[in-house]
């Protein structure tokens, strides 16, 4: 007796197969479910800008570099207009390494000379930025990568540091050299960038009173982008999950007066103080709210602005009603 295979009907499964299937299609509708999810969130920054300081060792990684360059040219698609600031410390003390130039610090402070200001702006407005740029650029995006000194985007001004001899209690400013913060920052060329469907990549370098070139710290760089920008978020990439209590636990959200409360109380400390405070005086002009997020997270953009719960600590002004969860 001879046995003949046969296909089951159109529409069905065979048992061997179901499992497979069920599993498949489970997986398929719990991505559907999470873009769905996703919706009232999309509609809260359609046509918004924001700002995304990148920096820190989620550079470094190629994997992760990846996923954040798919991440803005995902923003973009979704109606955001991304404006992409990074840094780029790491990249510049290597090189200056590999020219055997020393770098002289002052109260804890590098000291940038001519010399290496010169090597900075290489780092930063060519390898590095250029890097981004073909990074977006591979996902699908169009970046355009530009830095402080075109169409005089920032005029900044050398930094002055003022410190305290212990000994003698007299008060001394030390000469940082080309170092700066942001002064006037004029925005048109992001305007006309960002209303595009193109997506800026900029370098933090300056223009100083002089014409001459300023190393500008990318966080500081980015929060003067955002105000100027008049931006709805600040998204700050570090290496750390974010504002952590004292118990070591993530804080997830808090108003402006709840972190002056935190940095009172001795739960902010060492260098997350003069961040929040950067954070709270971006607030104070006008950005909506920064939010402070773990780089090395895959996706953490994403997680941070499609998601209920976000990514990292997120800081606002409080608002009629009370506090806010985190929530459109």
């Amino acid at each position: 007796m001879t046995h003949t295979k046969t296909n089951p009907p159109s529409g069905q499964t065979t048992a061997a197969d179901a499992g497979p299937l069920a599993e498949a299609l489970g997986s398929v509708h719990a991505k559907a479910k999470i873009l769905s999810e996703a919706l009232p969130y999309m509609q809260r920054y359609d046509r918004q800008t924001v700002v995304v300081k990148y920096g820190g060792h989620a550079m470094g990684d190629p994997e992760l570099a990846r996923d954040f360059a798919r991440d803005v040219v995902l923003l973009k698609q979704a109606g955001v207009n991304p404006v992409v600031v990074h840094g780029g410390g790491p990249q510049i003390g290597r090189l200056l390494e590999r020219l055997n130039i020393k770098s002289e610090f002052k109260d804890g402070l590098r000291v940038t000379d001519r010399q290496t200001v010169d090597v900075v702006e290489m780092v930063l407005a060519g390898s590095v930025n250029k890097e981004i740029v073909s990074a977006i650029n591979d996902q699908g995006g169009k970046a355009v990568g530009i830095c402080g000194k075109d169409a005089n985007l920032m005029r900044a001004h050398r930094l002055e540091r003022r410190v305290r001899d212990p000994l003698s209690n007299i008060e001394k400013v030390l000469d940082l050299g080309y170092v700066g913060e942001p002064g006037l920052v004029e925005p048109h060329i992001i305007d006309v960038i960002i209303h595009s469907d193109l997506i800026p990549v900029v370098a933090p370098i300056g223009v100083g009173p002089e014409g001459e070139t300023l190393n500008i710290n990318a966080d500081t760089f980015a929060a003067a982008i955002a105000v100027a920008l008049k931006a709805k978020r600040l998204l700050l990439l570090t290496d750390v999950d974010g504002v952590l209590d004292k118990d070591g636990a993530l804080i997830r959200s808090m108003t402006t007066t709840e972190a002056l409360n935190r940095i009172a109380d001795g739960t902010i400390t060492g260098g997350m103080i003069p961040k929040i405070e950067s954070c709270l005086d971006v607030i104070a002009e006008g950005v909506e709210a920064v939010v402070i997020i773990n780089g090395k997270v895959p996706h953490s953009v994403l997680l941070e602005l499609f998601t209920e719960h976000g990514a990292g600590t997120l800081i606002e002004r409080r608002r009629p009603g009370g506090y806010r969860m985190r929530q459109p």
